[in-house]
């Protein structure tokens, strides 16, 4: 548990007054998350969220999670933790979800040894989408995509890719007109053993769907438009190297919830 957190948020969009600062009473516990909602401004160079363990200034506080988009020549995030009032060594993420002018959801969720930040982006939502899931998946974690199909469509392809061996973890790619949902992996340039058994098929022109991929330990769970769908065991077992989501096709996405 973090005594006496505080959460702390400069430089962006907000209801509340920039910069932002919320006591969070009994501190913060593993399993718990908070959630950030807001609009990067269009000329935007940086913003920042912080933990910090307490208010105080003179000497300055601890700061658990300092998280800290940079739009820059090289956009990065930076990640560190100030401790005694010295900082740390930084984490760089050459990744960045955040775009300038754009609003976003983020969700920090605290885990037993690490916080694991997560994006939805309710802006962009073109096709090809890509999303980044901030260091990979972990278990029980899920991911809702919301779209319609389009009127005449001939497939949509949704991938869990791992961004530094350009594997992709879960390739999932649904044939309307032929009804079928096919399943791989391609692990070192080369793609796995198809999985094509399905009992039904939950995909039609121009309709809503709604899917839901579900991380647990040995597998992902995939439901769509609230029934389980099928399962499918890891064939990446390091689950923190699966980092990308990507969305390619006959699709118009709604809504996009990467945690």
């Amino acid at each position: 548990m973090l005594m006496d957190s505080v959460l702390n948020v400069f430089y962006y969009d907000f209801h509340q007054t920039i910069p932002f600062t919320e006591i969070i009473p009994g501190g913060l516990h593993p399993g718990e998350m908070i959630v950030i909602q807001g609009c990067v401004h269009d000329d935007a160079d940086r913003f920042q969220f912080d933990l910090t363990c307490g208010c105080s200034t003179k000497p300055r506080a601890d700061v658990a999670f300092h998280f800290n988009p940079r739009f820059s020549s090289s956009p990065q995030i930076v990640c560190n933790s100030l401790q005694h009032e010295n900082w740390g060594r930084e984490e760089n993420i050459d990744r960045m979800p955040f775009k300038q002018g754009a609003s976003f959801e983020t969700i920090i969720l605290v885990l037993c040894d690490v916080f694991k930040a997560v994006f939805s982006k309710s802006g962009d939502l073109s096709i090809p989408y890509k999303g980044s899931l901030f260091r990979g998946v972990i278990p029980e974690q899920h991911i809702t995509i919301k779209g319609h199909i389009s009127l005449f469509p001939h497939s949509f392809t949704v991938n869990l890719r791992c961004s530094q061996s350009n594997n992709i973890a879960l390739h999932l790619n649904s044939h309307i007109k032929s009804g079928m949902l096919i399943r791989n992996s391609l692990l070192c340039q080369s793609w796995g053993q198809e999985e094509r058994e399905l009992q039904y098929f939950p995909f039609s022109a121009g309709n809503y769907f709604e899917m839901i991929i579900l991380c647990q330990l040995h597998q992902f769970r995939i439901g769509v438009n609230g029934s389980h769908l099928l399962d499918y065991r890891h064939r990446v077992q390091d689950l923190s190297s699966i980092d990308q989501l990507e969305i390619l096709g006959d699709v118009e996405l709604q809504n996009v919830q990467l945690w």
